[in-house]
């Protein structure tokens, strides 16, 4: 039994699919929580860490006697290292029929996904985890200032044990490619691929060109390919894909990189304190990145799939987000700014001219204090951003 965690919002979607599905897979980043929701979700379930070399061997080596010492089902952590017992779990939920017989915890997404939709189709629900959103931490670990979120990031453990992030981070960077990154892929240089990693971090929010981010470490644009897919795997890095119609060819048709959690990619910048922060040029990407993965949690926690894009034409005219409501648009503008200033509805005034019918208005996120109304833009502050989400969706029914 976990003693103390801090309050996942997932957690009652996790309990209500574990009646539902014989299966849950959770899975997200290393270290964002899933062994201590799932413990503490499922305190009488038994638990397994696939990780450990003497279980993993008889895991493999045993299939049917490994899952017979676990009549009742269990949890399973990181599956990805025992892919081939799906099919057999896949043998013994269909015989027994009992819901959240077994709950599977994962890393790496594709890896996992592909073997679960060979395996599991129809028997599981599938989750997300990330790391902490500013709601969890409202209340056991407020932070007023915007600079010290995105220096920290939001890995639960830092919290939990007062870690110093850039440590942490240093600690967790090497780890995940000392070990992780070895584990997928053959790589010859690992100092070629942390800087290609840091590289990354560079290019924050902005348009992801594979040809010039090659060019600059030094690899080929087949091989950068490879380890962005290798880090979007992994809940590293999260492309964010635009927004098109075909009504028009005048769109941006290249994704924007961003982190799965800003204080890894403050890590990666060098960043080390605050003050680091408030004077970096890519404070306000940052800022960006903090806002479209606190939308993304939010999506995630409720069990849903990602609803984001972003919109750019060929003129620069660009929104940093749109949230599809069923069939519609909810635009979204991201400014660091703590005053709000008329230059920031300039991208949504711009793609009302391309949709001009936006039935829930659309919102600001910036970097200030109060709740406001604009012009029927509804303006909310960082750390509000699921009170508008909530509002959002309970317009939206």
């Amino acid at each position: 039994m976990i003693d103390f965690m801090i309050k996942r919002n997932i957690e009652p979607i996790l309990k209500t699919l574990a009646t539902q599905y014989p299966v849950v897979t959770i899975t997200g980043p290393r270290q964002s929580g899933k062994t201590t929701l799932c413990r503490h979700a499922f305190p009488h379930k038994k638990y397994v860490n696939l990780e450990s070399l003497d279980t993993r061997q008889f895991a493999t080596d045993d299939p049917r006697g490994f899952l017979a010492g676990y009549p009742d089902g269990a949890i399973l952590d990181e599956i990805q290292r025992t892919p081939h017992l799906l099919s057999y779990i896949q043998a013994i939920v269909d015989e027994h029929q009992i819901p959240g017989m077994f709950i599977l915890t994962g890393s790496q997404q594709f890896e996992v996904l592909n073997t679960i939709n060979q395996s599991l189709a129809g028997r599981t629900a599938l989750l997300k985890l990330l790391p902490l959103s500013i709601s969890e931490l409202k209340d056991s670990h407020p932070i007023t200032s915007i600079d010290k979120f995105i220096l920290t990031g939001f890995y639960p453990r830092i919290y939990d044990h007062d870690l110093n992030p850039t440590l942490a981070m240093g600690d967790y960077f090497e780890t995940y490619v000392e070990r992780d990154i070895r584990q997928l892929i053959a790589i010859k240089d690992l100092a070629i691929f942390e800087k290609f990693v840091k590289l990354c971090a560079g290019r924050i929010g902005q348009i992801l060109n594979l040809q010039s981010l090659a060019n600059d470490v030094g690899i080929s644009h087949t091989t950068a390919r490879t380890w962005i897919t290798l880090l979007e795997a992994s809940y590293i890095i999260f492309i964010l894909r635009p927004w098109f119609r075909n009504f028009s060819k005048r769109l941006i048709k290249s994704p924007k990189l961003y982190f799965y959690d800003v204080g890894l990619a403050s890590y990666l910048l060098g960043l080390e304190n605050e003050l680091h922060v408030s004077r970096d040029p890519l404070r306000g990407n940052l800022f960006e990145n903090l806002a479209v993965m606190e939308t993304l949690k939010f999506r995630f926690n409720q069990g849903k799939r990602s609803n984001l894009n972003f919109y750019r034409d060929s003129k620069g005219n660009e929104v940093d987000l749109l949230i599809e409501v069923g069939p519609d648009i909810f635009p979204v503008e991201i400014k660091m700014g703590a005053t709000v200033t008329p230059d920031y509805f300039k991208g949504i005034k711009s793609f009302t001219k391309v949709v001009p019918d936006l039935p829930w208005g659309s919102g600001l996120i910036y970097g200030g204090n109060e709740v406001q109304s604009r012009s029927g833009v509804n303006v909310y502050p960082v750390w509000d951003i699921s009170k508008m989400l909530e509002l959002l969706d309970g317009k939206a029914g």
